[in-house]
């Protein structure tokens, strides 16, 4: 089990870098059409950030706010987000994740369309990937429920 550090300095420094790394992950999500990077880079930025404060905070503290449940809700959530811009698209006449088709509900040009259509599909595989990031962390370092036992 990960317990709080002992170590104010660095749970203070952890608390004050946890929304910077947030904002850095937003970014790389949002620019990640226009340029390299994106959902999964801007996912696992997300997900490290959760780890730092399990790391300084202590993994109870942090369960309370992504806990193995909510990882799951949020990793189901960016597969549907995922999912239904693809099936979106093939129900307006399109391919599956054929952006342009999203130009007419959307009242926007193909080209606009495209790009909203991408940045739908980072934002869901953005949160898929943060949530299974951390799903995959909680698995390893809490305790197994079913054997009593206690994993290191």
């Amino acid at each position: 089990m990960i317990r709080e550090s002992d170590d104010v300095i660095v749970r203070t420094v952890a608390r004050l870098l946890m929304p910077f790394i947030t904002l850095y992950a937003l970014y790389v999500v949002m620019h990640g059409h226009y340029s390299p990077g994106g959902g999964f880079q801007g996912g696992v930025i997300l997900a490290a950030g959760f780890i730092l404060l399990v790391v300084t905070q202590g993994i109870d503290r942090v369960k309370r706010r992504m806990s193995q449940e909510k990882a799951i809700i949020f990793s189901s959530l960016g597969l549907l987000i995922y999912a239904g811009i693809g099936a979106l698209c093939l129900i307006l006449g399109g391919d599956y994740l054929d952006y342009g088709t999203l130009g007419r509900p959307l009242s926007v040009q193909r080209a606009e369309a495209r790009s909203l259509g991408i940045l739908g599909v980072e934002i869901g595989v953005a949160l898929g990937v943060m949530a299974v990031m951390c799903a995959i962390f909680f698995a390893i370092f809490t305790p197994d429920q079913k054997n009593g036992r206690r994993e290191q």
